[in-house]
């Protein structure tokens, strides 16, 4: 599973912030044609352990870290990824595995014997760390990402709002399933890029009295159980 870290950084923004943003990328870089008129709604389900590892890292600012998820968009549950973020300092990878919804709801429920089977090295691994890290699905994630896309330097910006939690809730393909206003979560600019970010997007995302800093949905959900 070899792939290599992007760069990332992520600003903490305020509503006014948003407005002039989503003007200034229209004005230099590509909607993301997979969008429905521009956005995303993103549903993941993040997994942790009986002592909340993956929360604990992220609190205390471990350098080297990594966290298990499924995700989907806009509700389609034709097209279902596991997922796993690693992250080291400012530099992040993902890998992912498409999962049938059946395998999905599967995971949801505790029903883990099926992944033995599978030749995806990521479901294995995510098998085995279930069976001896102990790791569990925690809570459902939703929010609404707007997708902006730019050919040179692979470079993605996304504006991530309206972010939601499951509390305990684990239901995730049930599109019924109660989520609540994540508190005072912020808007989170993301920008991700591989081996350079062109100076225009540095100016772009450039916004005053903002700084580059940490945020993580997860744990802002997790907040409330």
């Amino acid at each position: 599973m070899d792939k290599h870290y992007r760069h990332e950084w992520k600003h903490v923004l305020h509503v006014g912030d948003l407005l002039i943003l989503r003007q200034r990328l229209s004005a230099v870089m590509d909607r993301d044609p997979h969008t429905i008129n521009g956005k995303y709604h993103i549903r993941s389900l993040y997994f942790d352990n009986l002592y909340d590892k993956a929360l604990r890292e992220k609190i205390d600012g471990i350098s080297m870290r990594e966290k298990f998820r499924l995700r989907l968009y806009n509700g389609d549950a034709s097209i279902i990824h596991l997922e796993k973020k690693s992250k080291w300092n400012n530099l992040g990878t993902k890998y992912s595995a498409n999962l049938t919804e059946e395998e999905a709801l599967k995971l949801t429920v505790g029903d883990f014997d099926w992944m033995l089977a599978s030749d995806d090295s990521l479901i294995q691994e995510l098998y085995c760390k279930i069976r001896y890290q102990g790791i569990r699905p925690k809570t459902i994630v939703d929010y609404i990402r707007e997708p902006f896309i730019l050919e040179p330097g692979n470079v993605r910006v996304t504006l991530d709002y309206d972010i939601r939690t499951g509390l305990n809730c684990t239901d995730f393909l049930n599109s019924s399933a109660v989520t609540i206003p994540a508190g005072d979560a912020p808007i989170i600019l993301e920008v991700k890029w591989d081996e350079f970010i062109p100076s225009i997007i540095q100016d772009v995302v450039c916004v005053p009295n903002r700084r580059v800093g940490s945020f993580s949905k997860y744990c802002q959900c997790r907040v409330y159980g």
